[in-house]
């Protein structure tokens, strides 16, 4: 039996997926260590630990609009360049403060909140980079790398932080700030791409185009409808999760940054499976059965302290990351098909402005909610009932997505049919299907 080869996806894709690696490993080291210091270090309380967890995405409402259409019109890679600087700065001022007694919960949420603003920008660009040095037949593919990258990070960097959390304190995020370096290096060893795609129109006419092709197109529009039901609750399960596991279970740093290793092997491997998964079940039905499957197992983590702590969130960690991985393999393509090259950047722009600009009040909720549950409940109880509603209500993402993929095929057979006929073998699938 011949064994099929991977698909080469030249140098340009190969340099930008490297960057993204050492980038990723560098912020799961923030990740990481910021909520470390601030509950270990700053004694912060479960409300102070929410604002800054919003503020790691308070730039989406504010800058995610304008993102896309000022990206639209500059050079891409440069832009995602001078975007890894500012945020090496950003991580650097952290270890800075410390070490001038300036350390804070404001300056925190200041340095959080410019690398948001920064990765806004840089975000937009990387979703239109990835169709533009990769072939459309590829793209779950060059995506699934991406994914298995990010899912590697997991693996490897809660282990690595909280090891250099251990040996280095705060200067550990030197190495995120390192990270960015390398990163805006690979940008500027790319060939060229992703220069200013001479879109016309003003900028509110460009600001106001990304909403209404989010909205007018029937896929894109059930998979902004499943992702904002998804970051209502999502988030709160995220934000909670280490006020649980450090104060509710007692879990120390290093069994923690272990647990969450063993369980990003979960997300690495939804990354390596999700392609073959979307070949014989469809993008739109494996996007599907992925948000409902990754809600759901979430409400693992009440077993603990039940059975042990570690091992309860290693596993379902692991379980959540897998079908979190199987999402995002099979969104961004989902999405891409359905749009023209001009208008990828204000239609991602506005779909993360949309269903990323809930997280923030999602995070802070999540905190809140633990806060004032803490004195009648205690904390361990107030944290798992959070975390719970979060998830439960994220569940309720499936329903949107069901629609999907019918509409999904119904393209492929017009786009079959009119690549047949060849007068509107150039129609755009976005304008293909307006069906409600």
């Amino acid at each position: 039996m011949k064994l099929r080869r991977p698909a080469r996806l030249g140098r340009g894709f190969n340099l930008f997926w490297f960057g993204q690696t050492v980038s990723t490993v560098g912020d799961r080291v923030t990740v990481f260590v910021v909520p470390t210091l601030m509950i270990f270090v700053l004694h912060a309380s479960a409300f102070q630990v929410g604002i800054v967890a919003m503020a790691q995405y308070l730039g989406i409402p504010l800058l995610g609009p304008i993102a896309g259409v000022l990206v639209d019109r500059w050079d891409k890679r440069w832009t995602m360049l001078a975007c890894d600087l500012l945020r090496l700065v950003a991580v650097a001022v952290i270890p800075l403060a410390y070490w001038l007694d300036l350390l804070s919960t404001p300056l925190l949420f200041g340095c959080v909140a410019v690398v948001s603003g920064a990765t806004i920008f840089f975000t937009v660009g990387y979703l239109v980079a990835v169709p533009a040095v990769v072939e459309e037949e590829h793209l779950v593919r060059a995506y699934s790398r991406l994914e298995g990258s990010r899912s590697v990070s997991e693996v490897s960097g809660p282990t690595i932080a909280a090891a250099l959390y251990s040996a280095l304190g705060v200067a550990a995020l030197l190495v995120d700030a390192a990270s960015y370096l390398v990163s805006a290096l690979c940008f500027r060893s790319m060939p060229s791409w992703g220069r200013q795609t001479g879109v016309t129109g003003s900028v509110w006419q460009r600001l106001t185009a990304g909403f209404r092709l989010n909205w007018s197109d029937p896929v894109l529009r059930r998979v902004v409808v499943a992702a904002v039901t998804l970051n209502c609750g999502g988030p709160v399960f995220v934000t909670v999760l280490p006020v649980l596991a450090y104060r509710g279970l007692g879990v120390s740093v290093a069994v923690f940054g272990a647990a969450m290793s063993v369980a990003a092997v979960g997300a690495l491997l939804g990354a390596v499976v999700a392609p073959k998964i979307a070949e014989r079940l469809g993008t739109g039905r494996t996007m599907a059965w992925g948000l409902l499957l990754h809600c759901l197992v979430g409400l693992g983590v009440l077993a603990a302290p039940t059975l042990p702590s570690g091992p309860v969130i290693a596993v379902t960690m692991g379980c959540y990351g897998f079908f979190m991985s199987c999402i995002n393999v099979c969104s961004a393509p989902a999405r891409q098909s359905r749009m023209s090259a001009e208008n990828q950047g204000v239609m991602h722009a506005a779909y993360r402005t949309v269903t990323w600009g809930v997280i923030p009040l999602a995070a802070l909720v999540g905190g809140l909610v633990v806060t004032l549950l803490t004195p009648s409940l205690g904390v361990l109880d107030a944290a798992r009932t959070a975390m719970a509603g979060g998830t439960l209500l994220a569940a309720f993402s499936f329903l949107p997505a069901l629609g999907i993929q019918p509409r999904l095929d119904a393209a492929e057979r017009e786009k079959a049919q009119a690549a047949g006929d060849g007068p509107t073998a150039g129609t755009e699938p976005a304008l293909a299907d307006s069906a409600p």
